[in-house]
């Protein structure tokens, strides 16, 4: 029997079929609602803002673009708008209005617009029911069509020509890079859980190493995306011909994405960390510590040259309303002061406070942790210079304040040390985020500090500088700032990875000299965190942090030259004006149409087997997506994913990694299903790719391609 989440009969309902391209404001394409009776008493607590007005939903409405091709949005519209214009807001994703995004959208987008706002969804140029082909990442038509959709909308009768933009992930990414081509209609940006460089920050690869645990998972899903049809509700009976035209047309990105290893121009386009100065808008940055782009938001924050804002609190990778692990916050309140101030001119007070706000963590997330204890802290200028540095010397017998005498300490080459935190991004907490860190912790080189004395805090980047030489021509080097706990338990509370051919350049990389000695001064990841009387700090170093990263074509034995090897920890101190932050409200996600679960999916999980004789580890892990149907439009949906990976624990090139990934959609006569595959495995000079799409209708295939694809390996 289905679960249903109910209608109470205020909530943004969709339109038939015959109604969805209707003319924009027909009274039959539109259904209005009073925000009041959908979101509940809480959410009208907005003090010095109007009362909500009653909206209109437009299910899809199509806007031309100068070549001809319409992108399909779906739009929320406060329904005085013609008479009393308000400013446009805009997410612009490729995830599917229609379907796959629709309950998200729903949860967002209704509320804003009751704000007074005109808040509208474009599907991507390719994706979703627009027109079009499938599109790689972020390319320049992306940005085009952003900017020509962003001069439209603030041209309509209803809107005061002042346009608004924010996304989470894509939606952040694609904030910033169609900011960087300063249309003159967007007044202000908000980015979410987003970077400013493609290279050193994205889902592919980190310091020159490969995210093994994220470009192959995301890639294919990608490829499955890109692969759907559009909703024949939306585009009627060509439906089939455009789903048969996308296809066709379709490239294994992965592949592409393997094929730059470098930060060449394919990375360089769309990372606004070319040209800070190309942002004249306001930007508002948002992040999370438990997210992998952590760095992103003080990285811009000390870059940028227009007015910014920044925040991080514990979350993953979510809006802060959303955020898990919690504290999660009032995000909407706090996204509506922003948008208040920068696009109706109302003095909300947010310009006056600090610049940049962040959660400080008084213990580092761990494995089934949902709440970070902590409290909210400020600072009024980042880099502040209220940080102060304080150094310890990795010596033979640990950390000290102090240098010793230079003592040779060897490693010797393990392919599976990483275990403890398998994932570049983490999907889901119980199974995902890094755990004890003591079975890593026993296979690396380590250096504690004596118990501390007493608590102290750090805010910033980390910096660990080693003395070091290596046996091969290419290496790499992880290196993870723990704390431990007078039991034993080691927690990791920051970390990176470099590869050290890139020690000097992350596009010229080049090839180290066997034996000879290198310093290496290597930024760990932003942190926040306070660091406890009675515990000890411990580096961590090693060659490998497999699975979540791709291994080096050789095993490489690692000297580090104790005495001479320093970490470097930005110490804050306190600040007595925190506790007088402007406090956020409780969190609350407003309700969305609906859906009813057809059948519950399987608790995701991941089996680890490790073969005693030949030291093979073999890792195997599966997610699935509920069975449901949206009450608005009828779909059905359901999605899962897997992955195999396996390497020896003396052989680099014994890695495999074997994904896959599926999705469903279907309605009355209407039911189509792609499945995406890649098995990726190694030499020591090249990746070996065999990718492959299959579209199916009513379960009889009608396209399938398979790519065989061998790359060569530039020093990764």
């Amino acid at each position: 029997m289905g679960v249903t989440k109910k209608n109470d009969g205020g909530s943004v309902m969709g339109m038939a079929p015959q109604d969805v391209n209707a003319p924009l404001l027909s009274s039959n394409n539109a259904r209005a609602f009073l925000s009041s009776t959908t979101f509940g008493p809480q959410t009208l607590q907005a003090g010095g803002r109007t009362a909500p007005r009653r909206v209109r939903e437009i299910e899809n409405i199509w806007i031309p673009m100068s070549d001809g091709t319409k992108i399909a949005a779906r739009m929320w519209l406060p329904e005085d708008a013609e008479e009393s214009p308000v400013p446009a807001l805009i997410e612009y994703i490729p995830y599917r209005k229609r379907d796959s995004y629709r309950l998200f959208d729903d949860s967002m987008h209704p509320y804003l617009a009751s704000y007074g706002y005109a808040c509208v969804r474009p599907d991507i140029r390719g994706s979703g029911d627009s027109e079009g082909l499938p599109q790689d990442e972020y390319v320049k038509q992306e940005q085009d069509d952003g900017a020509e959709i962003i001069a439209w909308l603030a041209r309509q009768p209803w809107c005061t020509g002042k346009v608004g933009m924010f996304g989470l992930s894509w939606g952040g990414f694609s904030a910033l890079q169609v900011a960087a081509r300063r249309p003159p209609e967007l007044k202000a940006i908000i980015t979410v859980c987003s970077t400013d460089d493609r290279y050193t920050d994205d889902a592919h690869y980190t310091g020159g190493v490969i995210n093994d645990a994220m470009i192959f998972e995301w890639g294919v899903r990608w490829a499955a995306y890109c692969g759907l049809p559009p909703d024949p509700s939306i585009v009627g009976d060509r439906w089939r011909d455009m789903w048969v035209e996308r296809l066709s047309n379709l490239d294994f990105y992965p592949m592409n994405w393997l094929a730059h290893q470098h930060r060449d121009a394919f990375w360089k386009h769309g990372s606004i960390s070319e040209d800070y100065a190309s942002i004249e808008c306001p930007v508002y940055a948002v992040g999370g510590w438990s997210d992998p782009y952590c760095c992103t938001v003080p990285r811009m924050l000390a870059n940028l040259k227009c007015p910014r804002k920044g925040l991080v609190g514990p979350w993953g990778h979510q809006y802060p309303n959303e955020g898990d692990p919690g504290p999660a916050v009032d995000w909407l309140t706090e996204a509506l002061r922003w948008w208040d101030y920068w696009l109706k001119d109302i003095d909300t007070g947010i310009m006056d406070e600090p610049i940049y706000r962040m959660w400080m963590q008084d213990e580092a997330p761990m494995r089934g942790t949902h709440e970070i204890p902590g409290r909210w802290v400020a600072e009024d200028a980042w880099p502040s210079p209220r940080i102060s540095p304080c150094k310890y010397f990795l010596n033979r017998d640990g950390l000290d304040t102090d240098p010793g005498a230079e003592t040779a300490r060897v490693l010797s080459p393990l392919q599976t040390v990483g275990l403890t935190a398998p994932d570049w991004h983490w999907r889901d907490l119980d199974m995902d985020a890094p755990t004890d860190q003591r079975t890593d912790d026993g296979r690396s080189l380590t250096f504690d500090s004596k118990p501390l004395e007493g608590d102290f805090e750090i805010l910033g980047a980390p910096v660990v500088t080693l003395d070091l030489a290596v046996d091969k021509p290419v290496a790499f080097l992880a290196v993870r700032l723990n704390e431990v706990e007078p039991d034993g338990l080691t927690k990791r509370i920051t970390f990176n990875i470099l590869n050290l051919t890139h020690r000097d350049s992350h596009e010229f990389p080049q090839p180290l000299e066997p034996g000879k000695r290198y310093r290496i001064r290597m930024l760990l990841q932003d942190c926040a965190h306070v660091f406890k009387s009675g515990r000890r700090i411990r580096v961590a170093v090693s060659t490998a942090y497999w699975p979540a990263y791709f291994p080096s074509p050789e095993p490489v034995t690692l000297t580090v030259y104790a005495g001479g090897s320093e970490l470097e920890l930005p110490v804050r101190p306190p600040r007595v004006e925190d506790v007088h932050l402007n406090p956020f409200g409780p969190a609350f996600v407003p309700e969305s149409v609906g859906q009813t679960v057809l059948e519950n999916a399987p608790a995701p999980t991941r089996v680890y087997e490790w073969d005693v004789g030949t030291n093979k580890l073999t890792m195997r892990s599966v997610m699935s997506g509920d069975r449901c149907r949206l009450d608005a439009t009828g779909t059905e949906m359901w999605w899962t994913t897997s992955e195999t990976t396996e390497i020896l624990d003396h052989d680099p090139t014994s890695a495999i990694v074997d994904t896959q990934y599926i999705t469903t959609m279907k309605r009355e006569d209407w039911n189509v299903r792609v499945e995406s595959s890649l098995r990726v495995s190694l030499t020591k000079d090249d990746f070996v790719c065999v990718g492959q799409i299959k579209a199916l209708e009513h379960d009889i295939e009608i396209f399938t391609k398979i790519w065989e694809r061998a790359i060569p390996r530039m020093l990764v």
